[in-house]
Order: structure tokens, then sequence, then C-alpha cells
């Protein structure tokens, strides 16, 4: 959240006046080898038609891993939903064919197929074969889009073995096939058809399938793919979206559609908690050519989840369109409150993390020239958004407040708490502020520090009771490493407001040993160590409590995940003892291969490792600590809005929905320890 850019934006009087006077106009809705040292004509190289999407393919499908072989199904999918947001679509089909091609079916106009003015060719042909052709460029064959900078399609023609495209247009059905992005013949008609629409099916060019293959993986993953079609879904009211997998024995099918549009996407991240009312509240209009949709509504929890988006596309990092969002709503909030006497006159104002507290939110702007910060798309920079989102929550939600006085009264009781706890909690904070170096030999928690003091090369272990604690300082390397031992379980944060967080001694430890505050605080720029490692027992206790740090870090601190600070130590679960040989095994399927490799029938000694305490200092920095000899995971979010739903899931206060989880992956479990 830019908190910055939003406090500016609330003092900055020229802008507030540009959003006044927009109120009113709210509508509703090739290859030499060169020679050492020689920089001529021959070292030149020009790279014809798709050829350089083949040679460098991470600049434009940014990896070619698994995040980047989806990003081939969602640059055909936004195509699809390209013709929806025009009004042309209205269903779209995904499948997941089982020889590990993708087919993408849709109803809308179908890809142009008559004879391409200046280029001599199918348009059909020229939007798969040529990089920076397409509707998308100011003609007039869509308003707005979403997409990889207008190259989608080619690009994935590209990288992909096959394609193959059939157009349903003028009551024929034409077909091309493509070979790493190259036509196997000219276009043709294949029959006769009384529906518009395309079908592409590719198959992603794998490495190990053919020794010049772009992907390492051509795996392609149900519940990634379902979770960006549910979003798609959600933010294109009455879009019906058909997902099927046709892999392995048990195809699957989902079917995503709402017609209640970004208003069900509200309701389903409030499903695992406690709204404050019962439907969002939904605005809508249009500010000249800009569209803006918002749909909001307060729950139980302390945490803020607000996401916004352009065209469809997801921006992590907000931007112009959210911080009018949130200076809009405080502005609101605050006048609310002073004309119904909520707030006194020698009340200070609300603070917009006060009126965002426990707020589920959906910001979605659409744009004819969308203007994004970084290549990732993942912030706006358009300064007509933040004036057209502004101009849309000033002028209707305080109508809706206006109407609604029983909804209104319980919001301000909601941000006036907020704004109390946070008084109380930045109380709380200037005790965990970390003054000067010499302060870590008083810290709570018995921290032992290192001597290092280049962050960057420092790391520090999360280490679960103080027998383990012991261990972990007696056995580390005291130049970079360094030890805080926690003691029992940390507070649930899910439960808990802010102030009452930072009372905890266990977490005022690890805010104080971090260097980078916490929340509104939170700099990142000071963090003390680059790794942060929770070491846990491997039991249950042992995965609760990791859980409980984690928790907090993503809710209190969630750049050092979101930044990849963050790692799960993996301390083995057995040592074999055969012959005087010690051999660690940090798996059920590790032990397996030890004792069939030993022979089971010569009786090697098993010990099962219940807690860390059992390990010698020695045998911890072997087993967990040597950086030569480790193995750490590192925490990684994906799916913030999956994320969020998951960590109210199992942490918060609802126990039916817990309940149904456990019963639904119980079958998961294959070793319970209790």
């Amino acid at each position: 959240m830019e908190q910055n850019e939003e406090k500016r934006m609330e003092t900055e009087p020229a802008a507030a006046e540009e959003i006044l006077e927009a109120v009113e106009s709210v509508a509703p809705i090739e290859n030499a080898e060169p020679k050492a040292g020689e920089y001529d004509e021959s070292q030149i190289q020009v790279l014809e038609g798709l050829e350089a999407v083949r040679k460098r393919p991470g600049m434009y499908i940014g990896s070619t891993d698994e995040r980047g072989l989806h990003h081939l199904v969602y640059e055909i999918v936004d195509n699809s939903v390209d013709e929806a947001l025009a009004g042309f679509c209205t269903e779209i089909v995904v499948t997941l064919n089982a020889d590990g091609s993708c087919t993408v079916q849709d109803n809308g106009r179908g890809f142009p197929v008559g004879i391409h003015p200046k280029i001599g060719k199918p348009a059909v042909e020229v939007c798969l074969t040529m990089l920076h052709a397409g509707g998308k460029f100011g003609g007039s064959g869509y308003k707005v889009s979403g997409g990889l900078h207008g190259v989608g399609a080619s690009v994935v023609n590209a990288l992909s073995s096959h394609l193959t495209v059939q157009v349903y247009q003028n009551g024929l059905i034409y077909q091309q096939e493509y070979e790493k992005g190259k036509p196997l013949y000219d276009l043709k008609t294949v029959g006769e058809t009384d529906r518009t629409g395309t079908t592409i099916t590719f198959l992603p060019d794998v490495k190990g399938v053919d020794p010049d293959g772009i992907f390492e993986t051509g795996d392609f993953h149900f519940e990634t793919l379902k979770t960006r079609f549910r979003e798609m879904a959600f933010l294109n009211a009455g879009l019906r979206i058909v997902f099927r997998d046709e892999r392995g024995e048990e195809p699957q099918e989902r079917v995503f559609h709402y017609e209640g549009g970004i208003r069900e996407f509200v309701k389903y991240i409030n499903k695992k908690k406690e709204a404050l009312f019962a439907e969002p509240i939904y605005l809508a209009g249009m500010v000249g050519t800009t569209s803006v949709e918002i749909a909001m509504q307060y729950n139980d929890s302390y945490q803020e989840n607000v996401f916004a988006f352009v065209n469809n596309i997801h921006t992590p990092d907000g931007g112009t369109h959210l911080a009018g969002f949130c200076m809009a709503l405080t502005r609101v909030i605050n006048d609310y409150g002073r004309k119904h006497g909520i707030l006194k006159a020698n009340d200070s104002n609300l603070t917009g993390e006060d009126t965002r507290e426990g707020l589920a939110a959906i910001v979605s702007v659409k744009l004819e020239d969308p203007q994004f910060e970084s290549q990732t798309k993942s912030k706006l920079g358009n300064s007509e958004a933040r004036t057209a989102v502004n101009s849309v929550v000033v002028q209707q939600l305080s109508v809706f407040l206006e109407e609604n006085p029983q909804i209104a009264k319980g919001i301000l009781d909601r941000c006036l708490a907020a704004s109390r706890a946070r008084e109380a909690a930045r109380k709380a904070r200037e005790l965990t502020r970390r003054k000067t170096v010499l302060e870590s030999a008083s810290l709570p928690g018995k921290l032992a520090d290192c001597s290092e003091r280049d962050p960057k090369k420092c790391e520090i272990f999360l280490v679960e009771g103080d027998s383990a604690g012991g261990s972990a300082k007696m056995g580390r390397d005291r130049h970079f490493q360094a030890i805080l031992p926690l003691r029992g379980k940390i507070l649930n944060v899910e439960k808990t407001r802010l102030d009452r967080v930072l009372a905890n001694d266990e977490i005022k430890a690890m805010i104080t040993a971090f260097g980078c505050g916490v929340g509104e605080d939170f700099d990142i720029s000071k963090l003390r160590y680059d790794r942060i490692v929770c070491m846990t027992d491997a039991d249950v206790d042992g995965s609760h409590i990791r859980i409980l740090m984690l928790t907090f870090f993503y809710r209190y601190m969630r750049p050092l995940i979101e930044q990849g600070h963050v790692y799960a130590a993996q301390p083995p679960l057995y040592k074999v003892t055969y012959q005087k040989t010690e051999r660690y095994c940090y798996s059920d399927e590790e032990l397996n291969r030890v004792m069939i490799e030993i022979g089971r029938d010569k009786k090697p000694e098993v010990q099962r490792y219940k807690g860390l305490g059992e390990m010698s200092a020695e045998q911890l920095w072997t087993t967990t600590m040597d950086p030569e000899k480790r193995t750490m995971l590192r925490v990684s979010v994906e799916d913030a809005i999956a994320a969020d739903e998951i960590m109210s899931l199992l942490m918060g206060e609802k126990v039916e929905p817990r309940r149904e989880f456990i019963e639904q992956n119980s079958k998961l479990v294959l070793d319970l320890d209790i």
C-alpha cells in the first residue's frame, strides 16, 4: 500500500481541487563467430519473425519455469476476456488435454481472417506470427484490454512446439497450424458452422521432449489456473469460464460464473470471516472514458484486504487508482463522522489505517491506455485513474452512508476502535524500536547476536525452546549466525489487534532483533538479517509454532515473505546408526531407501527425533545449520487472496470452516504424530 502517497494526496490542494471538479462528471455505470576484441557488422544479429522470442523468452513471459508456462495460458485466455470486455464473448472454455496441450475456446467474434492490406497475409496469421500486431494498438478493435504488452498470442505461438488455431466466422471454420511459430500451411477452410469465436490449442515446447525446448516443465498446475480463472470471472460479471482437466484417471471440471461480479468477489474474500453488514457496498461509474467499479465490506478481522485491478490485471503494488480510493474513503468517513457528531470537535481525524482495518475491497478500473510503472504491471501510473476513483467514492459512498445510518454508525464505531488501538500500538511500538547495536545484549528473549554487521551476510534462527536454543548457540557459526530462543507458542495474531500483539514478549523480541519495525513503521531497509529461519521441532507443536510465526510475518511484516527473507529449517526426522556410522534421514522415503541399502535384516539402530533438544550442538550444526549441508525451504506467497483465505481459515475465530478443511484434507495425512 502506498501510504506515503496517500498521505501526500490528503494534503495536496491542487489534487483535491481536481477531484472536486471531477465529482460532478460521474456517470452511472542470425550468427557469425566474432573475433576476439572485434566489434563490427559481422557481430550484429538480426532475429527474424519470432526468433527473438525463442532466443530470449524471459523478456516476454518472465521465466521458463512453471510460472512462465502458466503465463502462456493466461495470454490466450486474456485475448478471450478482451472479447468479453468489448461485449462480444460470454463463455470461455479452457481444457488441459491428456497429451499435455491446452485448448482455449471462446464464442467471441473470432480472429479476423481477411487479407491484411499491408502484410498481404490473413490477419489471423499476422497476429500469430508477428510481434506487436493486434487490435490493441490504437485501432478501434478494443477500447480496453489486458494481455502482455499486446504480444501475447504470437509469443505463445513462438514458444509452442505445435499450435492450431480455428476461427469460426462467416459460417465457415478456418484453420491453420504452426510449429514453433512457423505456419505449416496457409489458412484454409475445414468445415461449416453456425457459431462465431476462436479455438486455440497449443503444446508448450518443453526441454527433454525437444532438445531445443524452452520450458523446464510442461505440467500445468490445476489449482494455480483455477484461482486465476475464478478471479477473472469475478471481475467480469456474467462471464462464464469453464475449466476442464482431462489428464489423469479422474477428469475435473469447474465452472466460474458470477452475475454479482466483484460483489461476490468480496463475499468470497470474507467467507471465512464475520461481515459487519450483509451485502457489500457497491460503487460504480464512468468518469470520462475511465470505468470505475468498487465493492467493499468490513469484517471482524484486524487486517486490511484491498485488491486493485486494471483491465482485469492485478496490480499488487497498487498505484494511482488505489491511492485515490484510500484518500477518498478516509475523507468520506471523516466528513460523515463530523457531520453527525460521532467525531467530536476535539477528536483527531481518523487516519487511512483506521478506516481500512477489517476492510475487504476490490477496486477495479478499466482504461483505454493504462500506463504501468514497471514491466511486471504491478503498479498503475495514470493520474486520471486517481481522479476517477476519488470522484466515484466521494459522491456515491457519501450518499450510501446518509441513506444507511445503521451501517454508517457500525463503520464509524469500527474505525474509532481501530483508532484507539492504533494509539496504544504506537506507544507499544516505541518500546520495540532498536536504538543502537549495543542494545542486543539486553534484548528480551536472550538473543545471541552475530559479530558480522553486513545484514546481507547474516541470518537469525528462531528456535523453539531453551534446550534447542542452547544447542544452537553452541553449534552455530558466531560470525554470521544469530540465535533467538522462543519460549512456547507465540500469540495468534489473527485473533488479536496490534496493540495486544506488541505486548507479547516473544513478538517484541523478534521485532527488536530484526530492527525493521512493524506495521506502519516497517522499513525493510533496516532489516539486520538477510535470512530469518524458523527452526522448530518436527512434531505437531513445532508445526503449530511455525505457522504462528508465519502468520505474524504475513500480517505485520509481509515484505519479509514477499522479498524472500523467511525460511523454514528442515531438521532430520531420523538418525540411523550402523557399525558406528551415523546417517540422517529427512523423510520417511529417505529412511526407507537407507534401510534397504543397509539391509533391514542387519537391524540398524533407528532414532526418531521428536525435538531439536535431542540433538547435540555438533549434530544440530551438521544436519540443520551448516550452509554447506543443510536444506531450507523459502516461504513465498504466490497468491495473496488465497494466502489470506487460508490464514483466516486456519488461524481465525470460525471453527466450522476449519473443521470442514480438516475433514476434506484428512486423507492427505500419512503419518499423524500425536
